[in-house]
């Protein structure tokens, strides 16, 4: 048999401040071309298990460990991180970290330097990845300037580069657009067919992983289920269980009484078609009146109106070009686009984070020019992407009673909102926690209670569901619909379409600074070329109805208008 790519063997390992064994008695085996994806819940060991590859445990962070780690024979333990560089490399989930050069192309130069690649061979390389991520045009950017999703993708082209054996991809594509994130796999893909190309990836979005060798789950550091990737994939209830996504289509083929279970869209519409199965049109359209019928009720006056906007930063970039948008009371819009598309500098422009360039942002009738930044604070609340930017505290309690202050809310009344926001995010009993002490669920949480103490009547939340597992995407996206039947409008900008199908009313999809589409959620997700063109693609759910002639958000949906059912 081959020589492994990674071996473990037997391993323990608890981090010196801690007393929980963060991985347990962990054994794996992954071999040289394989690409394996590891999976599980937060707070797992996934990205600890990772950092074993390169040394960075033991020899940076430090802690009792057992066991060992080989990587293709060589032993972590007695080789130090400069060594296995050349082997390994890692894409953090932290992206932001690794990159610390003035531009683009210099990031990406940075490796090869260090291993004294010739320099037309570096040259080669940069252009390279710089294509294989979309980054051509910015090689003379700081990356300071780029959107997340493009730092995201600098990270990624600044390891591709060093043409390591084996990469590992910690959770690397979370902030990237539907069609990038399938572009960074394609591109992985590609690397693969070099026979030495080894490929560890950790993940949470199932529908990206189907081309996988096989999947490991973890659970609580060990290993929960090891199995070839369509099998596991198969399998929706255990992987609700341990906390990841389960696919919409298999799902569906099972409740109906199918014995095969396909996965794919295409797969999909074959299965259906050869069940001789039948969508009643009579309730398709019924669900479609209905939903209709509601969105006329809220569509009253806007609460929020945008008329030809434009922004420019100082640095030239013209991030919005002419862009209208109306938000009703009691809605929740999603707002989506690929990255670098001008979404978070439209929702910085809902609560005067950002004044217009020209055109013009009403709140309630009046310009957030006139209005301000403070005054529009009291009735728009912004949560952003990354908690850590937002909270300052080093009690929970703090940091969500503050914002009552600042507006010179009475005591009795300021505490009682800091009760009901701790409530409402699930976090009683946590006041005088320290924020950073908490999972990153837990800080974007403590994030939404200090914007909620201030009794917005419009909540925009940033990528709420980034870097958390399903049950921590589902926790909180049910209670921003809690919150929504409370009175509070929703808007929430995402690149999970999963998440834009179950929650979203009505949806925005922003191209280039100007508003590409707008509409009820079925109705954006029906136009799937036009999607594509803006980087984006509805579910594989989605996609397979939609083969079928009709769009249906969930299976539940699909299945409440089949004939017979």
């Amino acid at each position: 048999m081959a020589e492994s790519a990674v071996s473990i063997k037997g391993l323990r390992f608890r981090y010196r401040d801690k007393k929980e064994l963060v991985i347990d008695d962990f054994s794996l085996d992954i071999q040289e071309g394989e690409f394996l994806v590891i999976m599980g819940a937060n707070e797992t060991g996934k990205s600890t298990l990772v950092s074993f590859f390169n040394g960075l445990i033991p020899h940076y962070t430090k802690g009792p460990m057992e066991g060992d780690v080989f990587v293709r024979g060589k032993n972590t333990k007695e080789h130090k991180v400069p060594e296995l560089a050349e082997d390994v490399g890692i894409v953090f989930q932290d992206f932001e970290a690794q990159l610390f050069s003035t531009n683009v192309e210099l990031e990406v130069a940075f490796g090869p330097e260090n291993f004294a690649i010739d320099r037309e061979e570096i040259k080669r390389r940069i252009q390279e990845n710089l294509e294989f991520v979309g980054l051509e045009e910015f090689r003379r950017r700081s990356p300071a300037t780029l959107s997340g999703g493009q730092k995201q993708k600098l990270a990624i082209a600044s390891v591709l580069a060093m043409e390591p054996n084996i990469l590992a991809m910690d959770e690397a594509t979370t902030d990237l657009d539907p069609i990038s994130k399938q572009g960074i796999y394609e591109i992985t893909n590609k690397l693969r067919q070099r026979e030495d190309m080894t490929l560890v990836v950790v993940e949470h979005d199932t529908e990206e992983v189907l081309d996988a060798d096989r999947i490991v789950l973890m659970k609580d550091g060990k290993v929960a289920e090891l199995g070839p990737a369509q099998e596991i994939l198969r399998r929706g209830d255990l992987l609700a269980e341990l906390g990841v996504m389960p696919l919409g289509i298999p799902r569906f083929f099972e409740q109906m009484g199918s014995s095969t279970l396909p996965l794919t869209p295409e797969d999909g519409k074959k299965i259906f078609e050869k069940e001789n199965w039948k969508i009643s049109d009579s309730l398709y359209r019924n669900l479609v009146e209905k939903e209709q019928d509601e969105l006329s009720q809220k569509k009253h006056e806007p609460i929020i109106q945008v008329r030809g906007l434009k922004h420019t930063y100082p640095n030239g970039v013209e991030a919005l070009s002419g862009t209208d948008l109306d938000i009703y009371k009691g809605e929740i819009v999603a707002i989506v686009g690929q990255n670098g598309s001008g979404k978070t500098t439209l929702a910085k422009h809902l609560n005067a984070l950002l004044i217009p360039t020209e055109g013009e942002v009403e709140i309630y009738g009046k310009t957030t020019a006139e209005q301000g930044v403070f005054e529009i604070g009291k009735k728009v609340g912004y949560v952003f992407q990354n908690p850590d930017h937002q909270i300052f505290s080093e009690r929970v309690y703090d940091e969500v009673i503050y914002g009552p202050r600042l507006r010179n809310v009475p005591d009795d009344e300021a505490e009682k909102r800091v009760k009901e926001s701790l409530k409402a995010v699930g976090l009683e009993g946590f006041e005088d926690a320290d924020p950073f002490s908490l999972t990153k669920s837990g800080r974007q949480r403590v994030a939404v209670a200090s914007v909620l103490s201030i009794r917005p009547d419009v909540l925009i939340l940033d990528e709420p569901t980034t870097g958390l597992d399903y049950d921590g995407q589902r926790g909180m996206m049910d209670m921003v619909v809690e919150l929504n039947k409370q009175g509070s409008t929703i808007i929430f900008i995402t690149h999970h379409m999963w998440v834009v199908a179950a929650y979203a009313d009505r949806v925005y999809v922003v191209k280039d600074g100007k508003i590409l589409l707008e509409g009820l959620t079925r109705e954006i997700f029906a136009e799937e070329k036009i999607l594509k063109d803006s980087f984006l693609r509805p579910p594989h759910f989605v996609q397979f109805s939609n083969l079928l002639g009709k769009t249906f958000l969930s299976d539940s949906e699909m299945i409440s208008c089949m004939e017979g059912k």
